[in-house]
């Protein structure tokens, strides 16, 4: 196959799609604090750097290794997910320059599209309402749709490609994101379109490594990559 014959693409949103200037670690520091998380301590270092490592897996999990238990997990993602609303609403994010426009190019070269984030369905939609995305593509993901695993596991793909119907084998699914657990979900889901971006948390060797087929300065750049 090749790349013409691509018919379903989904896009990560922070990082890739959304351009949200590090409120990712911004609200980290609110959920640490609540937990009694000292800044400045090794502690709070220690977590902040696993939480950079593991941009675009689910937050809930990344909570679940930092903290231990389901309970305080889930406080930290509560107190997460609600301190990056709360700056998203305050108008904090953009798209990605030239995103909306490779969203439109690829949907009308007949493909579907799909966004899928690691965060909570409210998150996801918040984001969507600030940037007037909620018709811009037929379906968005979070990992709650998938059964409740997202990223680096493959079952938000999966999930886009059982639910659109859009492609007749998983080889004409592109998956793209700005993270080596994007590549990893795409790899798993035997796309055959593993592309990074350089707008977002990895580089490019970071990418490779986790299996990307394509390295783009953007997401502009992939309706050219996809013909």
């Amino acid at each position: 196959m090749t790349n013409h014959d691509i018919r379903l693409v989904v896009l990560d949103m922070a990082g890739t799609t959304v351009a949200d200037g590090g409120l990712v670690e911004q609200a980290f520091e609110t959920a640490a604090a609540e937990l009694g998380v000292e800044p400045g301590s090794d502690d709070h270092a220690e977590k902040l750097a696993y939480v950079r490592a593991t941009m675009g897996e689910s937050k809930i999990s990344v909570f679940r290794h930092l903290f231990g238990t389901e309970d305080l997990a889930r406080r930290a993602n509560a107190a997460f997910e609600k301190a990056y609303g709360d700056l998203v609403d305050g108008g904090l994010i953009a798209p990605v320059p030239g995103a909306r426009e490779a969203v439109e190019r690829i949907r009308a070269t007949g493909r579907t599209v799909v966004l899928t984030t690691g965060f909570a369905r409210t998150t996801q939609d918040a984001v969507l309402d600030a940037l007037g995305w909620r018709d811009l593509v037929p379906l968005t993901l979070c990992p709650a749709d998938a059964g409740g695993r997202g990223r680096p596991y493959p079952d938000m793909v999966l999930e886009a490609f059982l639910r659109t119907k859009a492609a007749d084998d998983v080889r004409q699914v592109a998956v793209v994101g700005d993270t080596s657990y994007d590549m990893l979900s795409g790899v798993r889901a035997g796309a055959a379109v593993v592309a990074g971006v350089l707008t977002g948390a990895h580089r490019e060797p970071e990418l490779r490594r986790a299996g990307a087929t394509h390295v783009l300065a953007s997401v502009g750049s992939l309706p050219g990559v996809l013909g």
